[in-house]
């Protein structure tokens, strides 16, 4: 049930997008971390503030479709219509954008909104693209073929309405892949970003060291993105330091984490110039 109150009123960057790994972070805490990823984003105590403070890249939120709006949150039963994506992100986001000169970070790539939608895709998928185009003037966006850049891309992930998406010749969001589109085909501006269960492939969780197989199996996975354009993203795998060491090393492009404080203080004292 949800309780109602008054409501206040993807896309990527370009094909040949230049992969960037850890190491081309700068140190700062109000400053990028590439690849910090702030995983279910609306479960920290201050959403979207509290991943930009750590210099997160990727910001995941999770949406539901409801009455014809777009809520926030893990469970349905749990949703509240204040806590709409506009309300949460999309307008905090164009606030500080406009007031830094049409950037969210003063320096570096634009960072990713990766949108996770939890409700039936292609019926989530229409509202979000009518959502998203009144915010074009934040979100990189393709037109017939023509990118406009903007300050920030829409990635859409969990049930993506994958034709429906790629057939648009307007739109500001990407498409979320899987290790199974490695050797895919589709362009890297409309795919720009490979995500899978660190589960499904890895047996190894941290303790003691990484098999050598399936430390080579992970440089494999990377190379093969990065040579299709596409960055790198593993979702449960295990948020701790040691894993975070074998992730960095290997080149993967987001480190998903619900600890950010610790992830960015990794980054910014152990691993960046």
């Amino acid at each position: 049930m949800i309780r109602t109150i008054a409501y206040s009123p993807i896309l990527v960057a370009l094909s040949g997008l230049m992969i960037l790994n850890c190491a081309n972070g700068v140190e700062g805490a109000a400053r990028p971390k590439p690849c910090a990823h702030a995983h279910n984003d609306y479960l920290n105590d201050r959403p979207l503030l509290d991943a930009l403070e750590h210099g997160a890249c990727s910001i995941e939120v999770d949406i539901f479709l409801v009455d014809g709006l777009l809520l926030v949150g893990h469970q349905r039963e749990r949703l509240h219509v204040e806590e709409s994506l506009t309300n949460m992100y999309l307008e905090p986001l164009r606030r500080r954008i406009e007031r830094q000169g049409n950037r969210v970070y003063a320096e570096g790539v634009p960072p990713i909104l990766l949108v996770d939608i939890k409700s039936d895709g292609l019926e989530t998928y229409r509202v979000l693209r009518q959502l998203l185009l009144q915010y074009r003037t934040i979100f990189s966006c393709m037109q017939d073929n023509r990118m406009t850049a903007g300050a920030m891309t829409v990635v859409v992930s969990g049930n993506r309405a994958i034709d429906s998406i790629s057939a648009d010749k307007m739109r500001c969001a990407g498409i979320d892949g899987r290790l199974s589109d490695l050797d895919s085909s589709t362009p890297s501006h409309l795919m720009p970003l490979i995500s899978d269960n660190w589960e499904k492939h890895f047996e190894w969780r941290g303790d003691g060291t990484m098999p050598e197989e399936e430390k080579t199996r992970l440089r494999e996975i990377v190379h093969e993105a990065h040579r299709s354009g596409r960055r790198v993203r593993f979702w449960a795998a295990p948020d701790n330091v040691s894993v975070w060491e074998e992730l960095y090393s290997a080149g993967v492009d987001l480190i998903n984490t619900d600890r950010l404080e610790e992830l960015a203080r990794f980054l910014r004292l152990e691993k960046l110039p």
